[in-house]
């Protein structure tokens, strides 16, 4: 079903360019459907804040399950911003104090930009454990992506993460491991899912603290994994929320700061995401700027346009399936009540209980 577009939010028209169903509040209103209220804690950096937006956007509208959904997007007012991201989100943001007196339904946190290696000592780590600590009291489930997942993992249980030798980069096969819980229902039990990450929680970590391990795959490791109840916390490493050229524009932004000097070795290509043309392409690049930077010379511009129209996205119906599973099941459980988190009936210690008996109750 439909997003709503709620307030100006420019990437509500993007999306709607992009032939995505858009209502207005009026028609919305005219729907005998109940709505459902996400909301989008955004703590990317001012680069990536507003596709951010578009690309959880994109992942909620297109889930296709039994709902309206007004998007609630909001960030820390501790993370740092320049000019052009704080008048954004002076406009368009609601504050956390606004999300709080109203409620929500459910969570989705996205990644943020680290620039330590203890995760406790980022600017975004107080208040990211009060926005959190908020989550658990009222709202029926939350959905952490990858940077956040660390986060919250370390912050409820403990868990640190591992930095790895090399940067998880690229796209990798999963399979999903836990083929009965209702999260995974319909999904293939082999999927796609892009990864960049510097660090990893293991599957034992995990499984050590409680938690329940949905999809892994050999190389990425878990891209999936949920609270010891079973839905209350979603944790994902990867980004099924990325579009196509996400990895792309990363690879070209990491390649900019090999070239000014900020970064002292050339980045390696994506993995299992450039076909044979788009990998001889980028050596070939490579190639020309280790000759320009020798020489003193100017850098020739990267071959992006050469290399978007051969990328494939073999991702995104996976994760749709998953976050039209998730709001699913946040739809059967939640409160009428934005504030509230759970309809009466449902035990929060096991709100997915009511999955092995009677469900009338639930209508």
């Amino acid at each position: 079903m439909p997003l709503v577009a709620h307030n100006e939010l420019p990437s509500f028209e993007r999306l709607r360019a992009e032939g995505y169903r858009i209502l207005s509040p009026e028609r919305a209103r005219d729907q005998d459907i109940r709505a459902l209220h996400i909301g989008l804690l955004n703590m990317m950096p001012d680069a990536a804040l507003e596709a951010t937006e578009r690309q959880f956007f994109r992942l909620v509208g297109s889930s296709n399950p039994i709902s309206q959904f007004y998007i609630h997007p909001f960030t820390l007012d501790e993370i740092p911003r320049g000019p052009t991201a704080r008048r954004h989100i002076d406009q368009y943001y609601e504050p956390f104090a606004q999300v709080q007196e109203a409620g929500l339904d459910a969570l989705i946190i996205s990644g943020a930009n680290v620039t330590r290696p203890d995760l406790s000592e980022e600017v975004f780590w107080d208040p990211l454990q009060r926005a959190i600590d908020w989550a658990n009291d009222h709202v029926t489930s939350t959905l952490c992506s990858c940077l956040a997942t660390h986060a919250v993992l370390l912050a409820r249980h403990g868990i640190r993460r591992q930095a790895l030798r090399r940067k998880c980069w690229g796209v990798f096969e999963h399979e999903v491991v836990k083929k009965d819980h209702p999260l995974v229902q319909d999904i293939n039990t082999r999927l796609f899912v892009p990864h960049s990450r510097f660090n990893e929680v293991s599957e034992q970590q995990l499984r050590d603290a409680g938690l329940h391990v949905l999809i892994s795959g050999a190389e990425p490791g878990v891209q999936l994994a949920v609270s010891p109840d079973g839905f209350r916390t979603l944790f994902l490493q990867g980004h099924p929320e990325y579009d196509s050229i996400s990895l792309l524009k990363e690879y070209k932004r990491d390649i900019g700061a090999f070239i000014d000097g900020k970064l002292p070795q050339y980045p390696p290509i994506p993995q299992h995401y450039f076909d044979r043309y788009a990998k001889a392409l980028s050596d070939e690049y490579k190639a020309r700027v280790m000759q320009a930077l020798a020489a003193g010379l100017a850098v020739a511009e990267f071959p992006e346009k050469l290399i978007a129209p051969r990328l494939s996205n073999t991702w995104h119906d996976s994760g749709e399936a998953l976050v039209g599973n998730w709001i699913g099941l946040v739809y059967q459980v939640t409160h009428r009540q934005r504030n509230l988190p759970f309809m009466d009936g449902v035990d929060p210690a096991d709100p997915l209980g009511w999955l092995a008996g009677d469900v009338s109750r639930l209508t």
